[in-house]
């Protein structure tokens, strides 16, 4: 099978997010992010491959491309041998146990993609964002994740009631907060991370339980916050101490 019109028109859609949810499929690119999906659970629809790239995949699901054509569908600088269409999974959990991450209004694609990361790396199985978050199939996020996307459960719904709904206590990272490497952090509980610009939603500051800080140990004093990702992991690494 050879590249298509429908193909490449197929490829390019899926850029945005209505046409992702439409076809219920998402892109992925590279070699270890590819096989990081297909020795997950996650289903393949099609995979553009060069002609260096080996697969057991059946012929129907293969379309062998040229190194220029992977260009033209591509959207890496340096496309490397493969792309994959794969299957949005459907998510139905309402497993709320251990440690939760909750994401409330998070935009940039490499601070989800990162985030994912982290949850992956801390064992936490669980990630809730909010419905106005970027979406984790976009293909930034997918290729930032580095293949973690398979193995954290990811949901978008209302932060609110999720949160009132849950017996876990809650957290929220703020400049105010207790300092957290003086807080005694329970093993289970939901850690809240804000917007890269405004921070927790006033709404979400009304019902969460505590705050935490990390604080600035640097002698001037100026910078005025840290990284979502950044402290997301330093988080994660506290109340994984404990």
């Amino acid at each position: 099978m050879s590249l298509s019109k429908n193909h490449i028109k197929l490829i390019t859609s899926l850029q945005q997010k209505k046409y992702r949810q439409k076809h219920k499929l998402f892109v992925a690119e590279g070699v270890k992010v590819i096989e990081e999906l297909l020795n997950s659970n996650f289903l393949i629809e099609k995979l553009f491959v060069t002609q260096d790239y080996r697969s057991s995949l059946s012929d129907e699901q293969l379309v062998t491309v040229s190194d220029i054509e992977l260009k033209k569908i591509s959207q890496l600088k340096s496309p490397n041998k493969v792309l994959g269409l794969f299957k949005i999974p459907e998510t139905n959990s309402d497993s709320n146990k251990g440690l939760i991450v909750a994401l409330d209004e998070i935009n940039d694609p490499g601070n989800l993609g990162t985030i994912i990361r982290l949850c992956d790396w801390f064992g936490v199985s669980k990630l809730v964002c909010s419905k106005n978050t970027v979406d984790c199939f976009n293909q930034k996020v997918v290729q930032a994740s580095m293949g973690s996307l398979t193995r954290v459960e990811i949901v978008y719904e209302d932060l609110i009631p999720f949160l009132e709904a849950t017996s876990l206590p809650s957290f929220i990272a703020d400049m105010d907060g207790e300092n957290v490497y003086e807080s005694n952090l329970p093993k289970e509980a939901i850690l809240i991370m804000g917007n890269e610009a405004n921070g927790i939603s006033d709404e979400i500051r009304e019902v969460i339980d505590s705050k935490i800080s990390i604080p600035r140990f640097g002698g001037i004093q100026q910078t005025e916050s840290l990284n979502v990702a950044t402290a997301t992991a330093i988080l994660l690494s506290e109340f994984k101490r404990v």
